[in-house]
């Protein structure tokens, strides 16, 4: 039997539940607010409530889902604090990062972004918005292998996904993957150079992108965020 046959008989009834979920939950498919049935949900996949709680738990977790006693289950809407919170973190996190990879950056370490970046642009011309997010967390994942500190981008990871629902209106519904890929670029170009500085400059840039995109979708659609 092959590996990936094991892989996939080790996949429980809550993974597949849970994995349904999560992809409909962050690719917008399930808009925050939305209401979603234990029961329904069981309907849906053939299984008891049992492996259909145990999923929406570990959406609860990641802040995904909004389990309330006696209420409806819902998608959790966004929160402006927990968006505020999540980029200080990641901010001060990234900007080490880049610091440092601007110290240990070596020629072949440039190449790989440059590779990553050419892909990223075929990405954009494409309108591919999936391929541009997956290369956008190796970008950043590369960034602290570079910076030999591969530890930082479980830190990062775990506070972009906490914005990636608002990441994607902002690609899918104001097209700014252009922008970011020049935020990229010029990332890029203060690591190779060997700038610290320029690097942190051009990082901390980029994570201020989403201000406006965040302000136009409160605007917009008040009811996606909490009270």
């Amino acid at each position: 039997m092959s590996s990936l046959a094991r892989t996939k008989e080790r996949r429980t009834s809550v993974d597949v539940v849970f994995d349904d979920l999560y992809d409909a939950i962050v690719t917008l498919e399930m808009l925050p607010g939305a209401k979603i049935s234990e029961a329904e949900i069981a309907a849906k996949f053939g299984v008891s409530r049992q492996p259909v709680r145990d999923a929406f738990s570990r959406l609860d977790n990641l802040g995904l889902l909004l389990i309330r006693p006696q209420k409806a289950t819902e998608v959790k809407r966004f929160s402006l604090y927990e968006v505020t919170k999540s980029r200080f973190v990641r901010s001060s996190v990234e900007a080490e990062v880049l610091r440092r990879a601007a110290d240990c950056a070596t020629e072949a370490d440039g190449k790989m972004l440059d590779s990553n970046l050419a892909r990223q642009a075929l990405a954009v011309d494409d309108g591919n918005y999936e391929e541009f997010t997956d290369l956008d967390y190796a970008f950043h994942k590369t960034l602290c292998a570079i910076a030999q500190v591969e530890f930082a981008f479980e830190v990062i990871s775990f506070e972009k996904s906490r914005v990636d629902r608002l990441c994607r209106l902002s690609l899918s519904k104001e097209d700014r993957m252009g922008q970011l890929l020049e935020d990229h670029r010029a990332i890029a170009e203060g690591i190779k150079a060997g700038d610290r500085e320029r690097a942190v400059e051009a990082g901390m840039l980029h994570l201020t992108r989403l201000d406006a995109t965040i302000d136009a979708i409160f605007a917009r659609n008040p009811e996606y965020f909490e009270d």
